[in-house]
């Protein structure tokens, strides 16, 4: 079981409506079975669907809203000498991107974890990370090798292709066994993954780590994608999805925050990497020395 410490309230109160989305979504089920079970259709079984179709919709309407200026606003009320700066201009590329990206929008969740946000951001560009830590909820997705990658002023970006080495893996409801994956570090704070799925689709999921101190951040995860599936559908797997790969970070950013991940000659070499080197190579130096960014 997650610690108190790594839910803020509204996360908690998230967890709690999505406990609940199963539980109404069954009802409603079993009672739409039942409705249709006999060879006629009853007064008392129409009643009960309606019910419980009608206390599940109501259980939709009661989700809980994430704030993303006020949880980033929390950064600026800490002590000012604990707070690693966070640039405005890296603020704004992040609301900027969202907003491009906002009418594809299936999924936000939120979290405050008790980790340096360079723990996230090199967990985040590990690409290796993905074979290790997230071997049950990827199923066994490899990353076969780095096709490209470029720089930015904030970043940069490179392309490289994973296959699903397990026949049985969950992710093959919405993408071929092997596709070309892109990467890209917009600041450093916010990172983004594109996935293609079928159909010419893409699933886009923006990840922000934002600093409230040299020990927390909060940790963003907004997932976009054009996928015409049933909204309520596709939100409910996104959202078990990410809840599980965060769960499974836990462990792994616990081991990272024991290392000083600025160090440029401890960074592995290989192209897996490369931008976790370039953003060692852009922010390091400041953020040892608490500039802004």
């Amino acid at each position: 079981m997650l610690s108190r410490e790594y839910f803020s309230i509204n996360q908690f109160k998230s967890g709690i409506w999505w406990v609940g989305v199963p539980s109404c979504l069954f009802g409603t089920v079993e009672r739409s079975v039942a409705l249709f079970s006999d060879n006629y259709i009853s007064v008392i079984n129409i009643f009960h669907f309606l019910f419980t179709a009608f206390l599940f919709t109501c259980w939709i309407y009661l989700k809980p809203e994430l704030k993303f200026d006020s949880n980033i606003k929390e950064s600026n009320s800490m002590e000012k000498d604990d707070v690693l700066p966070l640039g405005d201009i890296h603020l704004q590329k992040a609301k900027t991107r969202m907003a491009e990206l906002q009418q594809y929008h299936v999924i936000r969740q939120l979290y405050i974890l008790p980790f340096s946000f360079i723990c996230q951001i090199y967990h985040l560009l590990n690409l290796k990370h993905l074979e290790t830590v997230h071997s049950l909820s990827l199923g066994n997705l490899k990353v076969i090798d780095v096709n490209g990658c470029y720089s930015t002023s904030t970043g940069g970006s490179l392309t490289f292709n994973t296959a699903l080495s397990s026949p049985l893996s969950i992710l093959k409801i919405w993408r071929q066994p092997t596709v070309q994956v892109e990467l890209t570090l917009h600041t450093p704070y916010t990172v983004e993954l594109s996935i293609p799925v079928y159909q010419d689709k893409k699933m886009i999921v923006l990840f922000n780590a934002f600093p409230l101190n040299s020990n927390k951040h909060i940790f963003l995860v907004n997932i976009y994608s054009n996928l015409q599936w049933p909204k309520f559908l596709l939100s409910s797997l996104l959202h078990i999805a990410s809840f599980l790969t965060v769960y499974e970070d836990l462990p792994y950013l616990k081991k990272l925050s024991q290392r000083n991940l600025l160090k440029s000659n401890q960074t592995p070499s290989h192209q897996t990497m490369w931008l976790y080197k370039r953003f060692v190579e852009l922010y390091a130096s400041k953020l040892e020395s608490k500039e802004e960014i």
